[in-house]
């Protein structure tokens, strides 16, 4: 009899787009005749509470009275790009839903918004809490949705059960939902995969540290992991990812976003403290050709609104490929500075060929921080690149990053001014506080403690090499830097949770 599997995307991750991960291993099962289904637990759990929060909630307040009756309208709201063309329309609505959803989740002692999950108990750094969180799957907030799709699903007597995990904000969940199967079915077999579980078993986990609860935790792709267990031997692992098996009309945008990566790693892999690196993962990037082959074959499938490339950075040559062979629908995607860039025909190639954003990692106003972390870029040419796109109408996604090693405050001003300098040619922004990889080489020359209290803590807390802490960058970034006029107007602009995920669509 043929095997039997079920992969699973859990609670909780922004539910704008279908599970990229999951699709990959869904074609690779099709390719290979293995019987399975999909469920986007993230999405239907969303969605159910949200439902029922809207219904059964005895809070009067009139925030909550306004959430509750026009939730189903909000949640129309964010599939029409009309929604996209006026921003105060956008914010009332994904405000009103996430609303909801945070009232829904205090019951359980939970704080929920649309992006994240924190457990005032339990912490998804420490294995003990998962383990506790699988004990006791009733006392997770998804439990009255996934109670009885899990023990649908079991009904099917798959021979195994997959789970990605990809981040933090899944993990308690993740483990509520093996607790269950586990409570339900003892035999049933687990397997734990996803991009968290591969940074937590290469930067040191043991592999039965859930023994129990997870029968196989899987490093890296899961393709090649997955035909080894159900023994299919020569099998094809590589395909194109199939969303056939997702509610894509479901999703909280306006048309599908297709979700779609060219390789994996960076093609960089050079910037000092960078996790790739710690965890030696390597760049196996597909052919050019076969991606934007690929790109166009999916387009032409099924008709997204945008798509997504996923690429830790877009190569050039990538860019180049898609300059030369559009997809046949928007795309937008994370790439690096380059002089390529700097070229206006070049942009206006790219332009043409449906780049609505890119988002572009600079980092630091500073020249010599960004030597120091060896980014391989200089303000000259991020300057230029910024302009570049401006004039081609290529909207721009700002990332930086502060209270690195090498940063200092006067630093972090040089980055507000530069900001500043380009505030025409910066359409949204993201500005993130550094966190140290446990494992970096770099991190050997800091005086570290721990980050969080957990065994799985990724990250390492450290003493400044000038005394630029943690707190006296959070304050700085709080008090000065977003109260700029000219910062403040871009952080408006920002969409609330969705972030990088719907800011194409204000473009459109």
């Amino acid at each position: 009899m043929s095997p039997k599997i079920i992969l699973i995307h859990p609670p909780i991750a922004k539910c704008s787009e279908p599970p990229a991960g999951i699709a990959k291993l869904s074609a690779c099962l099709n390719a290979n005749g293995v019987h399975h289904h999909v469920i986007d637990a993230n999405l239907e759990g969303i969605l159910h509470m949200l439902r029922h929060a809207s219904t059964n909630n005895p809070t009067t307040d009139r925030w909550t009275t306004r959430a509750c009756k026009k939730m189903e309208i909000n949640l129309a709201a964010l599939q029409d790009i009309a929604t996209y063309r006026s921003p105060s329309r956008y914010q009332r609505a994904v405000m009103d839903i996430n609303h909801l959803l945070n009232v829904a989740g205090k019951s359980w002692r939970v704080d929920l918004s649309l992006a994240d999950y924190h457990d005032q108990c339990l912490s998804p750094v420490k294995s003990a809490d998962l383990i506790s969180a699988a004990k006791k799957p009733q006392a997770n907030p998804f439990y009255p949705y996934f109670q009885y799709r899990l023990m649908n699903a079991l009904k099917e007597n798959p021979d195994f059960i997959g789970f990605s995990l990809n981040y933090l904000s899944q993990a308690l969940c993740t483990f509520a939902m093996i607790g269950f199967i586990k409570q339900i079915q003892p035999r049933q077999k687990i397997i734990l995969g996803g991009s968290l579980v591969t940074s937590w078993i290469k930067l040191g986990a043991r592999r039965n540290i859930f023994y129990g609860l997870v029968d196989d935790m899987v490093v890296g792709a899961g393709e090649q992991k997955l035909l080894e267990l159900l023994e299919i031997k020569d099998g094809k692992t590589f395909c194109p990812p199939d969303y056939n098996g997702f509610p894509l009309d479901k999703y909280l945008s306006p048309g599908l976003i297709l979700p779609y990566s060219s390789a994996r790693g960076c093609y960089w892999h050079k910037c000092a403290f960078c996790p790739e690196k710690a965890e030696g993962n390597a760049y196996l990037p597909l052919e050019v050709s076969q991606a934007a082959e690929e790109l166009q074959i999916l387009t032409r499938l099924l008709n997204p609104a945008l798509i997504h490339i996923l690429d830790s950075s877009i190569s050039p040559s990538l860019l180049q490929a898609l300059a030369q062979r559009p997809p046949g629908a928007p795309w937008y995607g994370f790439t690096r500075i380059t002089q390529h860039l700097t070229d206006e025909d070049f942009c206006l190639s790219l332009k043409n060929s449906g780049c609505a954003m890119l988002k572009l990692g600079i980092e630091s106003g500073e020249q010599k921080v960004l030597d120091q972390l060896n980014k391989g870029i200089d303000l000259p040419t991020a300057s230029a690149v910024l302009k570049t796109l401006k004039k081609t109408g290529i909207a721009t996604y700002c990332y930086f990053l502060f209270g690195t090693p090498p940063e200092t405050k006067e630093c972090a001003v040089k980055t507000l001014d530069f900001i500043c300098q380009h505030h025409n040619c910066i359409d949204f922004l993201n500005l993130a506080i550094f966190n140290l990889p446990s494992q970096s080489v770099e991190a050997q020359s800091l005086a570290t403690h721990d980050f969080y209290e957990g065994d799985l803590s990724l990250y390492k807390n450290f003493q400044h090499p000038t005394g630029w802490q943690r707190p006296v960058v959070r304050n700085f970034l709080e008090k000065t830097f977003k109260k700029h006029p000219a910062i403040a107007l871009i952080l408006r602009r920002t969409p609330e949770f969705f972030t990088s995920n719907h800011a194409p669509f204000f473009y459109s």
